[in-house]
């Protein structure tokens, strides 16, 4: 489940739910912009980057990174990006740092050398399994936290959900979205649904599936769908290939990878 690809599609959409996340009700999210980084002669890329939509000296900017697979070199990579970025725009004074865990078990041991940084207000670590009654006063929480429901209660969560935002959401535009990316959330766990199969079981009507905002969606949610698919067929050939005697040259060059994703591949098959 590509779980960064849809915090960022919330965090674009909605940029207050970043802000619901990490607590702090005083600024506005709309004198932001979501956006993602390429680091400049380096093969560094930060995908998630909240920074002020107008320049400004006080107002922070924020490195965000969702976080859902265990990395011992987390912090590392994370850390070495943030000061890169720092140096390549030196017009940056404040900045903040955020990382979404589902779950503390996924919060890597290798901290000591960060400990300060990690203790600091700088650096912030939200465990959506904890944010407990933030998520129940907050429809956009409650969302989020749909991310790590578990498959036997997602739907039926879904459905809670689209009826609060029916009853809580005024606006049609804003209800819309919402109900959109409840089911671009679904559709992200049960891959094994159509999206007609998903929108009947959620109860979501004909005219609301035709809108263009919904099939923009839909179709990049399946397109990752496939890629997932695709990428997992090519892992489970490496193997294979590595056993008819191909060099691991041979195989990046026939399946489209780096040299890097295909020793990874063999080493993942292995253990």
């Amino acid at each position: 489940m590509r779980t960064d690809k849809i915090f960022y599609s919330l965090f674009q959409a909605f940029p207050s739910i970043f802000f619901d996340i990490i607590g702090d009700t005083t600024i506005n999210p709309n004198t932001y912009e979501f956006v993602s980084v390429e680091l400049k002669e380096t093969a560094f890329r930060i995908d998630g980057v909240f920074v002020p939509a107008t320049e400004t000296t006080n107002q922070p900017v924020y490195f965000v990174e969702v976080q859902f697979q265990l990395d011992s070199n987390f912090y590392r990579r994370f850390f070495a990006e943030i000061f890169l970025y720092l140096r390549q725009n030196t017009s940056v004074k404040f900045w903040r740092a955020v990382v979404i865990y589902p779950n503390q078990s996924l919060d890597p041991d290798d901290q000591q050398p960060y400990e300060l940084l990690l203790e600091s207000p700088q650096v912030q670590r939200i465990y959506l399994d904890e944010l407990g009654t933030a998520a129940e006063n907050s429809l956009q929480l409650a969302v989020v936290q749909l991310i790590i429901e578990r498959e036997e209660t997602a739907v039926d969560r879904g459905r809670e959900l689209i009826l609060r935002a029916k009853q809580q959401l005024a606006d049609e535009a804003t209800r819309t979205q919402i109900v959109e990316l409840i089911e671009t959330i679904l559709l992200y766990k049960f891959t094994q649904l159509s999206r007609e199969e998903l929108a009947a079981m959620l109860g979501i009507d004909d005219e609301f599936r035709k809108t263009r905002m919904y099939q923009s969606m839909m179709q990049d949610a399946m397109e990752d769908a496939k890629q997932e698919v695709e990428q997992e067929v090519k892992s489970e050939a490496v193997p294979r290939l590595l056993a008819l005697g191909l060099s691991v040259q041979q195989i990046a060059e026939a399946l489209d990878w780096t040299l890097e994703q295909v020793q990874q591949a063999a080493q993942n098959q292995s253990s």
